[in-house]
């Protein structure tokens, strides 16, 4: 893509980068008032907007070594845009902080904009404003706005006798990331899909309206982050190995590294599917796959617990920050 800044972002400063990221990002009718005021004047049909923030830190959320400027700007998205989808709802606006070193060469930053960009047009949202600093490392910090038609579904409604059930992909992003820890950049997929992840954003809202109980995306590790569903509704759950799909890709990794692929299934993040939880008897649609089921905590099992085929899991860690 052809760029008409040229130089480092101090050759070039701030307010032409701005002007130049800004110019990148199309409005939606959603939009009364974009980027260039001090702040962003979204029109809310309803009562309600759903809010949440991530940063992402190079070396510790991506490497420049391993992803593209553009890239990255993919999977920042992603990351906010599936927040909103694990509550039900879709993302209108984001905001977008942007710190990185004086030396870095502009084309980086107006090609994460132009990533960010294409994520977010596959929701119909709009990149309304945001703030550029320097910084010794890459810092991007988003915040994004979104509204709920068929209700908010929070973490803590599973309920005994629920279904659990995954829509999108599962330990593809994390396999990607073992072949490039290991210094390989194949199977393709594999490592495109730690790249630019494909969350499922048609499963939230469909989800919401089909009644879920409780819901979550994978962000940090399946166990884990359904620990946090099963923590906050009171109740434990049970997952069958049998029910999971396992796809040659990953089989094909565990059996280069040795380990078993299913794990990278059970603990592995940064797909951004979607974990939900439906009354029984709940006819769920293409795209969703039944893995478990809620339980009553039984003596002894404490509220949270999560098991695989009524055991612990060998290895339930996810992703921790500040370990």
């Amino acid at each position: 893509m052809s760029h008409a800044l040229t130089g480092t972002l101090g050759d070039v400063g701030e307010f032409k980068l701005i002007a130049a990221l800004t110019a990148t990002f199309e409005q939606s009718d959603q939009v009364l008032l974009g980027p260039g005021d001090d702040a962003a004047v979204l029109r809310t049909p309803g009562e309600q907007v759903v809010a949440s923030l991530d940063m992402l830190v190079q070396n510790r959320h991506f490497r420049l070594d391993w992803s593209s400027a553009t890239d990255i700007g993919h999977k920042a998205a992603a990351e906010n845009l599936s927040d909103i989808n694990a509550m039900g709802g879709r993302t209108t606006a984001l905001l977008v902080g942007l710190g990185a070193p004086a030396d870095l060469d502009v084309t980086w930053a107006l090609d994460f904009a132009h990533g960010l960009a294409e994520e977010a047009a596959k929701v119909e949202a709009s990149i309304i404003g945001g703030d550029v600093t320097s910084a010794e490392a890459i810092t991007i910090s988003i915040t994004a706005l979104g509204r709920c038609d068929h209700g908010v579904v929070r973490r803590s409604g599973a309920k005994p006798g629920d279904l659990v059930a995954l829509a999108g992909r599962q330990g593809w992003a994390d396999a990607g990331f073992a072949v490039l820890a290991r210094g390989f950049r194949s199977p393709r997929a594999i490592v495109d899909a730690h790249r630019q992840p494909q969350p499922p954003y048609h499963a939230g809202p469909q989800a919401a309206e089909l009644g879920a109980t409780a819901m979550i995306d994978v962000s940090d590790g399946f166990l884990q982050d359904l620990g946090h569903v099963a923590v906050a509704s009171g109740v434990a759950v049970d997952l069958e190995k049998a029910r999971f799909e396992v796809p040659e890709p990953l089989q094909a990794v565990g059996a280069a590294l040795g380990v078993d692929p299913l794990r990278f299934v059970l603990t592995g993040g940064d797909d951004y599917g979607l974990i939900a939880t439906f009354a029984d008897g709940t006819a769920l649609p293409d795209g969703w796959r039944v893995v478990g089921r809620v339980l009553e905590p039984a003596d002894g099992v404490q509220p949270g617990t999560v098991t695989v085929d009524g055991a612990a899991y060998d290895d339930s860690g996810g992703h921790q920050h500040f370990r």
